[in-house]
């Protein structure tokens, strides 16, 4: 090698020490620049863990069912004459719905009180001839047989005019048929036969259907380990129950009312009843709703659901103190409401990081700032 060569390539060396020179890499502040660089905060997302009182809430799939459904039948064999509501209307107890051909129970009527009209004409005639042969017998002027016979034709004409006015007091009932009420009051279904139609007591189909919707019934299950808290919170009537429609922001609230007496061995559910006042008849019957369940309220530290994270040791949650993250393990007994509830692990007043853990370990200095509000 030349000695020019030599001399550029010591030149070159020179100068790239000086940078490294210049630039601090190779003395203390360089060192302590490096530490600094390896010890950034991480930015983070934070909230506090509050103590509040909270509810303590189950959560189920519903079916709204009718507390009283009633298909209309006919209780005679006649033809309809009249039909008084209009398909799909609000009825209440009492209303007409259909009129009946009465006219051959009617003519049944006048014909049994002619015979009822007979048989007293009979009986009044068979007293007048009971008190004359008593008074011959008296005087031995006519035999005993007579008079004995004239007390059986009393008795024979009162017993026709009682059991014909039993079969009056029956065509009235009948009659009473002819003029089909609404038995509760409700939502009716459309007509199922009209004005014209002959009817029979044996059909199936039923004329019409009346459905009470208000108030209404919410049946659900709850497995067999909630339901030691659901009873007592039946005894203690705080068992309240919300019933929202799907895909609908409309809801409606009412009360536990009845358990079923047995649970399912083959699921281990229990059939669980609310009744709700549906007023506004937002609840329709068949609807699947989902149900929210409020047993009661307790005292309780609550975190936001993000905040809890889960590891092969359990739940934990990262806790800020002096700027730096620390790891904290938690017992979390529910979520409710995008809320744990934490049992064990935090006494409140904790902050705790809710976004930002993929960077974070136990140590790890932190850049925190508050939680982000929903929609922000």
């Amino acid at each position: 090698m030349s000695k020019r060569t030599w001399l550029l390539g010591a030149g070159a060396i020179a100068l790239i020490a000086a940078a490294l020179f210049g630039r601090g890499l190779f003395t203390g502040d360089g060192a302590a620049t490096g530490r600094a660089q390896a010890e950034r905060a991480v930015p983070v997302e934070i909230a506090k863990a509050e103590r509040q009182t909270v509810p303590v809430k189950l959560d189920s799939l519903g079916t709204v069912t009718p507390i009283a459904s009633v298909a209309i039948k006919p209780r005679v064999d006649t033809t309809i004459t009249n039909v008084h509501f209009s398909d799909g209307a609000h009825v209440k107890q009492g209303d007409l719905l259909f009129r009946l051909d009465c006219r051959q129970v009617e003519a049944e009527m006048k014909k049994t009180q002619a015979v009822i009209d007979g048989a007293q004409a009979q009986f009044e005639q068979a007293q007048r001839d009971v008190e004359r042969y008593t008074e011959l017998t008296q005087r031995n002027a006519t035999p005993v047989v007579t008079l004995n016979n004239a007390q059986t034709q009393v008795n024979i004409s009162r017993a026709m005019a009682e059991s014909n006015r039993a079969q009056l007091e029956n065509l009235k009932v009948q009659l009473g048929f002819c003029e089909i009420r609404a038995p509760i009051s409700g939502r009716i279904s459309m007509a199922n036969v009209k004005a014209g139609n002959f009817v029979r007591q044996a059909d199936t189909q039923a004329m019409a259907t009346i459905i009470q919707l208000a108030p209404i019934y919410v049946s659900f299950t709850v497995p067999q380990k909630n339901l030691s808290d659901i009873r007592q919170a039946l005894a203690a009537e705080t068992a309240t129950v919300r019933a929202v429609l799907p895909g609908n922001s409309k809801h409606s609230e009412g009360q536990v009312t009845m358990i079923e007496n047995s649970v399912d061995a083959a699921t281990g559910m229990a059939m669980v009843r609310a009744t709700m006042p549906n007023t506004d008849e937002t609840l329709w019957p068949g609807t699947l709703v989902t149900v929210d369940i409020t047993l009661r309220t307790e005292d309780a530290v609550v975190v936001p659901a993000p905040a809890v994270q889960i590891s092969q040791t359990g739940n934990y949650v990262f806790v800020v103190e002096n700027g730096r993250a620390k790891v904290q393990q938690v017992t979390v007994e529910r979520t409710v409401d995008n809320q744990s509830i934490i049992s064990k692990g935090l006494n409140g007043g904790e902050t705790v990081v809710t976004d930002g853990h993929l960077l974070l370990s136990s140590g790890t200095r932190v850049n925190p700032r508050n939680q982000r509000q929903a929609g922000s």
